[in-house]
């Protein structure tokens, strides 16, 4: 038997944790794409790696005090203009149409009461943590799912009968300590009671008692795991409901490992299992601004993202062996390229590799706006080149004594002179 619990609108109950006068008003965390990064002056920027085991984005911060004015909006040629998107908005702002992804201004228009904070990330990743540390003193089986979701399997350790009380004990005692509304979902299988939270949700306990009756009805694109391609696939064979998938087995299981492992996370009462740490498979960084048409500039960017991937990967002590940049043009176009290694892993073979792709495309590269660079399939033996294991050993050694400095004093404590 499993618990799902979720944090009711995370980063604006996080808010609310510190400051009671948002409570019970419309209110909303906002962001903008974390441009800081780029800056030409020094910002001090650091890693947070307060919640490194957890399924949830690197957060890159700086002690930089934000606030609506400073942060959202920008003036130019003495006009006003607010920026930014909505991250996570209360109830209240919800009943007045807002929702995650809109733009503030829009966002505003529809509820001019609303109070919208900046995202303050130290400290939703600094509760989360507390939260999962908690619950693995109440549970005998912790997953960290994501910054605001987790699983507990409670078999053996409580009554089915008494599942329902101890759920509400559990979401209790949370908001008394942390000043947290969480919604649990109660259910045999894992995923059918991350399902069930959505049916708690806010500030409630949902126990499913009967598996199939509980999903029947539900359709297919409720389903955690469950995404726009599957839909439509499942769709084309006239599967809407989730009752309707699990009368499809032969369908399902005739799509091999995807199609097997869905039919038994929606069907089989007692399918899942708590999963205790997952090692990362890749490290990646991605940033979003204003359509560039400046070769020049592009390539910068992509040596400070490259300097950044550089720093988790030291920290993550891997040696990854492939390399990944994909460009987002303003045209919709998407271009992306990867690379396949058999060096050492440094700063500057990463920076080196990603600067040859910028060259040798520039022409393709006018109004790009979006960069996500990545890396990956990390090595766990490595024969280097004989090549360049002099060359690669000294750099080594480099990035050594540079990440020293960066966890000291920040990632931007040195630059190449291109990035500045």
């Amino acid at each position: 038997m499993f618990f799902h619990i979720d944090i009711d609108s995370f980063f604006i109950s996080a808010e609310r944790s510190k400051n009671p006068k948002l409570l019970n008003k419309p209110a909303a965390v906002g962001s903008r794409s974390n441009l800081e990064i780029f800056d030409r002056e020094r910002n001090k920027i650091k890693l947070l790696q307060i919640n490194s085991g957890a399924f949830v984005t690197p957060v890159f911060h700086n002690n930089y005090k934000k606030t609506f004015e400073n942060y959202f909006v920008d003036r130019a040629d003495g006009k006003k203009k607010i920026r930014g998107i909505i991250t996570t908005a209360s109830y209240e702002a919800r009943a007045c149409g807002v929702k995650t992804g809109m733009a503030i201004a829009k966002a505003l228009q529809l509820c001019p009461q609303m109070v919208v904070v900046p995202a303050n990330y130290p400290l939703y990743h600094k509760l989360s943590r507390m939260l999962f540390l908690f619950l693995k003193k109440q549970i005998p089986q912790v997953e960290q799912y994501s910054i605001d979701e987790f699983f507990g399997n409670v078999d053996g350790w409580i009554e089915q009968e008494r599942a329902f009380e101890v759920a509400k004990e559990l979401q209790e005692e949370i908001f008394k300590q942390f000043k947290l509304p969480v919604s649990i979902g109660i259910a045999k299988a894992k995923y059918i009671a991350k399902l069930a939270t959505e049916f708690a949700k806010p500030f409630g306990v949902y126990e499913v008692k009967n598996h199939y009756e509980f999903i029947k009805d539900i359709p297919i694109e409720q389903f955690p795991g469950i995404g726009k391609g599957f839909s439509k696939r499942l769709r084309r064979y006239g599967i809407k409901t989730l009752g309707e998938l699990c009368q499809s087995k032969k369908i399902l299981y005739a799509w091999k490992l995807p199609g097997i492992e869905l039919y038994n996370r929606v069907c089989d009462e007692n399918n899942g299992e708590i999963t205790l740490k997952s090692a990362k498979k890749s490290i990646g960084l991605g940033r979003t601004f204003d359509a560039l048409y400046d070769i020049n500039e592009i390539e910068r960017r992509v040596v400070i993202m490259a300097r950044h991937i550089a720093f988790m990967v030291h920290l993550a002590d891997v040696n990854p062996t492939k390399f990944g940049i994909k460009f987002y043009l303003d045209d919709g176009k998407k271009i992306k390229f990867s690379i396949r290694s058999n060096r050492i892993f440094s700063e500057s073979l990463l920076k080196k590799e990603f600067k040859k792709v910028v060259q040798s495309h520039s022409s393709e590269l006018a109004g790009v706006m979006k960069i996500r660079v990545w890396v990956s399939n990390f090595a766990k033996e490595q024969t280097p080149s004989l090549l360049t294991i002099e060359e690669d050993t000294k750099q080594k050694k480099i990035d050594k004594a540079l990440m020293k400095l960066r966890k000291s004093f920040g990632i931007d404590i040195v630059k190449n002179g291109n990035e500045i």
